[in-house]
């Protein structure tokens, strides 16, 4: 199965490829299922791949600071013809190598994402094929501390956590820089050090498990 997600991630850059050339990217949901497909294979070197991904980080760069996988929009659900029912996996494997749908593309602007979505995906992605779904991590982290002239050190930290549900759904969460992965160039808090950090840390693991991150500081 990890050659098919590998190879899916290919099909999806080809599908991205056709989609990119003809409609808007903000305004073409298929770039959630090159996103999908792409982060799964581990974001395999290709344009419509680096499209794919410049929208996932796009999306968590202030502001507003919306999911950066929107799955709801990848219609995972879609009919197949085929001879035996497929696994999730299977489907989106599947969706890569379709001929693309028509994309009805609206007049007015769309409207922009909500920050916290009920959406979800479409079909049941509860087990361990899409646990790299779940794995996504958005820490918007907003943190400062100082010791004043009494020698007490004053802490202000609003930090939130946005992550994902069994179906995709997001959500966001409070937390503290304490739950910010080592990844993040978040300064050293201890002892009271001069501290004033904002930003957007975006963390993950692809199908097969391997690490990546990116932040966004602002």
């Amino acid at each position: 199965m990890n050659h098919k997600v590998r190879t899916a991630a290919a099909a999806a850059a080809i599908t991205a490829s056709s989609l990119v050339g003809s409609v808007e990217p903000a305004q073409a949901y298929q770039v959630d299922c090159a996103i999908l497909l792409c982060l799964a294979g581990g974001w395999p070197a290709s344009a419509p791949c680096a499209h794919a991904r410049a929208v996932f980080i796009r999306r968590i760069t202030p502001w507003p600071i919306e999911p950066p996988l929107q799955i709801w929009r990848c219609p995972l659900g879609a009919s197949f013809n085929a001879p035996a029912p497929l696994s999730p996996m299977e489907r989106l494997y599947d969706i890569g190598f379709r001929e693309a749908p028509q994309v009805s593309v609206p007049q007015a602007p769309l409207p922009l994402v909500q920050v916290q979505s009920d959406e979800q995906a479409d079909i049941d992605i509860s087990g361990d094929a899409f646990d790299f779904v779940r794995s996504i991590r958005v820490f918007h982290i907003q943190f400062s501390q100082r010791e004043n002239r009494d020698g007490d050190c004053n802490r202000y930290d609003s930090t939130r956590l946005g992550s994902y549900g069994v179906q995709g759904d997001y959500r966001w969460t409070r937390s503290s820089v304490a739950q910010v992965p080592p990844a993040s160039q978040l300064p050293d808090t201890a002892h009271c050090n001069w501290v004033s950090y904002r930003s957007v840390f975006v963390d993950w693991r692809d199908h097969e498990g391997n690490y990546g991150f990116e932040e966004v500081r602002y």
